[in-house]
C-alpha cells in the first residue's frame, strides 16, 4: 500500500512520550496563517512510500524508541485524510509492539460512514491523539484556518465517548489565540472531555521567518505562555 509524504523524522522529543519516528504526511484541508509547513498541504505533492517501507525502516530504531518509552506518531499535513494507509500501517506497528500516535488538527472529520468506518478501526489502533485545538471562537478559527471548527469539536467529542486518550495542544499567537476570554471558553469545553492526559501551549515561533502569513509576529512572552497554561490547565489538574 502507497501513500504521499512530506518529510520523516527518526528521533524526535516533541510529539508524543519518549522519542518518537515521526511521519509527516502530505495534504492538508487548512490553510492557518500559522502554517509551520505550508508546502505539506497539497496532497498531490510529495513522494510516495510504502507502508512495508515505513515498517523496515521503524524496525531499525525499534530498541531507541522502546527503551525511551516512545513510538511512531504520525503529523501532516493532516494525518487523517490518509486513515487507510494509517490503518494498515498501525496494524503492522503493532505487531511490533510500538507505540502508536497520530497529530492532527481534525480538520476533515466527517460522520459519512465510509470515514468513520475507516476512523474507527484506526482509533481502535491508536495509543495516543495529539489534537491540536486551534481556537475555539468559531468566527475567529475560520478567519484563522480558513474553516469552521464545528465539526473539529465533534471530533474531539467522539474521541472521549470512545476513550482515546488525548493530549490538547494549543499554538498561542499574539492577536489570534491568546484572548483570555477564548482561553477561557477552550478550557471549559475541555473540562467536559473525559479522556484528556495533558494541555500543552505551544508558543508561536515563525514570526521572523519570510514568507509566512504572520512574517514579524511575535513570539509570545514567558508571562502570556504562564497565563495561557493556568487558564487551560487549572480544570483538568
Amino acid at each position: 500500500m502507497k501513500d504521499r509524504l512530506h518529510t520523516i523524522q527518526t528521533c524526535t522529543k516533541e510529539h508524543g512520550p519518549g522519542l518518537r519516528y515521526l511521519l509527516v504526511m502530505q495534504g492538508c484541508p487548512m490553510r492557518c496563517r500559522s502554517c509551520h509547513q505550508p508546502d505539506s498541504r497539497r496532497i498531490s505533492e510529495g513522494r510516495e512510500i510504502t507502508v512495508e517501507e515505513i515498517v523496515q525502516e521503524v524496525t531499525t530504531y525499534l530498541p531507541f524508541l522502546q527503551a525511551s518509552g516512545g513510538g511512531i506518531t504520525v503529523s501532516g499535513g493532516e494525518a487523517l485524510l490518509h486513515t487507510k494507509f494509517l490503518n494498515k500501517l498501525f496494524s503492522e506497528m503493532k505487531k511490533l509492539g510500538v507505540h502508536t500516535a497520530i497529530d492532527t488538527a481534525g480538520g476533515c472529520y466527517t460522520k459519512s460512514d465510509f470515514f468513520m468506518k475507516q476512523l474507527d478501526q484506526l482509533l481502535s489502533n491508536t495509543d495516543l491523539v495529539l489534537l491540536n485545538l486551534k481556537q475555539i471562537d468559531p468566527d475567529k478559527h475560520r478567519a484563522h484556518t480558513g474553516i469552521t471548527n464545528s465539526h473539529i469539536l465533534e471530533f474531539a467529542r467522539h474521541l472521549s465517548d470512545r476513550n482515546v486518550p488525548v493530549w490538547i495542544r494549543h499554538e498561542l499567537i499574539e492577536g489570534v489565540s491568546d484572548h483570555d476570554e477564548d482561553l477561557i471558553l477552550l478550557s471549559d469545553f475541555i473540562h467536559t472531555l473525559k479522556n484528556v492526559e495533558k494541555v500543552e501551549v505551544l508558543p508561536y515561533l515563525n514570526g521572523d521567518k519570510p514568507g509566512y502569513q504572520l512574517e514579524g509576529m511575535k513570539t509570545p512572552t514567558a508571562a502570556r505562555l504562564s497565563n495561557a497554561e493556568q487558564i487551560l490547565n487549572h480544570q483538568i489538574i
